[in-house]
Parts: structure tokens; C-alpha cells; sequence
């Protein structure tokens, strides 16, 4: 466990190889959080991928243990959040040959994007996960709505998520199956502890349709292979989007994209079945790292696999 100082905060971050240097020579894997929550959420994947992998995790300005000046603060936009985490990248080296894959979740989903355009000649894979696009008409416009005004209730009101039984129906929210208490507890104070304006400027990005319709774009020009993946009882954002993310990229751009759909979960797969999401994730870090020995452009073997 480190701290990193850029110019927009002093980075909190743990790094595999700090206690283990080896790991160094390994393909490295940077995880990319969602929406007000730290990345201590990564800790059992991280478990499970270790000693395959050298893997990093962060705290983005605004949540955990990452500290910006009061007197200073950045702004909170996905170019914001994909600069200090592309500073983070070169500070360790991970940006070194081509060994690095991303793993975006939800919001983060947006900002590995990014991430994954400005290190497209290290980068072997992208993974997002559950952040996906939708066809823009009337349905989608009021949605948006709905999920900006819940997003103002949330931010004004995020304080009684902290008792009973609030917190809990905010649990069972994020995920359908069972994360155990420890990391509930973890979900609740994350969101309710993180930087109201930080959050705040997140939540409204994320609906925003000319982020929204950037991202799409982006999302069609990462050169590495690509997995969407999502939990089909997701109750945060809906499941639908990452399909139609997938269906989008698979007609229209020139490297692979898989999809990966677990039926029974919800927003956070990484907790509610730690073993079954690592499994996936291998078998999409092995598929990229074939996909460049044998530098071929062409998809092998199937594209949607559905774990029950």
C-alpha cells in the first residue's frame, strides 16, 4: 500500500509486486472502481488471480484513502479521472511492453475506456463490466431523468443508508446475492464517507448523453480484445446496456469482443461470486494473450457464454 502524488491528488494504491517484486515480470491488471466506492471491494478477485498476475488497484480522487486539497480540488470528469490513472500506469511501469489488462467497472467502465485508448500499444485486454450503452429514444430520455433526480435524493439523503433497514435495501441493491457484511459495510461507507462533489459530478456525467455517445465511440476503437461483462439481475443499472454495448461492438469493430452474462447476480459479480468472475476473467486474459502470439485478428471459439 503506496501513495502516489500527481498533480490532482495524492493517490492512494496497493500494488502486488510491492511485496512480492517478482510478480513484476507477470501481465499486470489495473482495476478501475465504479461509482463512490475505494478499491477495497477488488481485494478477494484479487485473491483468486494471484500469483498469475501482478495486479493494481486505486482509489480515485474523491474516495478511500486518496487525498485532494480542499483548497484545490480537480475536476471530476472521465478526462480527469483517466489522467490520474494514466499517471499511476507510467509511475509503475505498467505501460512497459505489451502486458497490461483493464478491468472498468460500472463508471469505471468509462474511464478504462479511455485508458485503454491511450496505452492501446501495451494494452492485451480490456474487461468492462456492467456499463453499457442504449438506444437513444423517448423510454431512455425519461429513464435518464429518473436516474438524475435519484442520484440528487441520494447525494442529499446519503446519510440514512447507514441504518437499518436503509442500509440494507441499499445493499441488496448493488448485489442480488450475498457479498457477506464485511463488504456491505464497505459499499454503505464508501459512498456515504466520498467527496460530495466528486460524487455528486460523477453521478451526472454518467447520464449524460455527449459522454454517453463518446464513450460508444471509444468503446469501437479499442484495438485489443474486449469482454463485457454483466450481472442479468442488476438493479443499479440495467443489465440490457452491456448486451447492447457487446451487440454494438461485435458488428462494428475490427478486434474481438466477448460477452460474458451471469444470470442469477447483480452489480457486483467480483463479490457475489468471487470464484466464478475470476474464472471468466482468466479465460478472457488468456484468449487476448493467444490473440497476440498468433497475431490473429479473427474471434475463436464462442462469443456469449451464460453462467447460471
Amino acid at each position: 500500500m503506496s501513495y502516489f502524488s500527481n498533480d490532482r491528488c495524492n493517490m492512494f494504491y496497493t500494488d502486488t509486486a510491492e511485496n512480492n517484486p517478482a510478480l513484476k515480470k507477470k501481465p499486470a491488471v489495473l482495476f478501475v472502481n465504479g461509482w463512490a466506492i475505494s478499491s477495497r471491494y477488488w481485494k478477494p478477485l484479487i485473491e483468486k488471480l494471484t500469483p498469475d498476475y501482478r495486479c493494481v488497484t486505486y482509489d480515485q480522487s474523491g474516495t478511500g484513502k486518496t487525498v485532494i486539497e480542499t483548497s484545490h480540488k480537480p475536476s471530476f470528469t472521465i478526462q480527469g479521472f483517466a489522467g490520474e490513472a494514466a499517471a499511476l500506469v507510467e509511475h509503475l511501469g505498467l505501460n512497459n511492453g505489451r502486458k497490461l489488462h483493464i478491468v472498468g467497472h460500472s463508471m469505471g467502465g468509462m474511464v478504462a475506456t479511455e485508458l485503454s485508448l491511450h496505452f492501446s500499444d501495451s494494452l492485451l485486454s480490456s474487461t468492462i463490466l456492467a456499463c453499457g450503452i442504449f438506444e437513444e429514444n423517448a423510454l431512455t430520455s425519461v429513464g435518464l431523468m429518473f436516474l438524475s433526480g435519484l442520484i440528487d435524493f441520494s447525494m442529499n439523503f446519503r446519510n440514512i443508508f447507514q441504518v437499518e433497514p436503509l442500509k440494507s435495501l441499499f445493499i441488496k441493491r448493488a448485489a442480488t446475492a450475498e457479498i457477506g457484511r464485511k463488504y456491505g459495510d464497505i459499499i454503505v461507507e464508501d459512498f456515504t464517507n466520498s467527496d460530495k462533489d466528486a460524487t455528486n459530478a460523477v453521478g451526472k456525467f454518467s447520464i449524460d448523453r455527449d459522454v454517453l455517445r463518446t464513450y460508444t465511440k471509444h468503446v469501437l476503437e479499442i484495438t485489443s480484445p474486449v469482454l463485457c461483462c454483466v450481472g442479468m439481475k442488476d438493479h443499479t443499472i440495467p443489465p440490457e446496456g452491456t448486451v447492447t454495448l457487446f451487440q454494438t461492438r461485435k458488428q462494428k469493430a475490427a478486434s474481438p469482443t466477448r460477452l460474458v452474462q451471469f444470470m442469477s447476480l447483480g452489480h457486483l459479480p467480483m463479490l457475489e461470486d468471487t470464484e466464478r468472475f475470476a474464472e471468466q476473467l482468466k479465460r478472457h486474459f488468456d484468449f487476448a494473450d493467444d490473440f497476440y502470439k498468433n497475431n490473429s485478428h479473427e474471434d475463436t471459439g464462442n462469443d456469449i457464454f451464460q453462467i447460471v
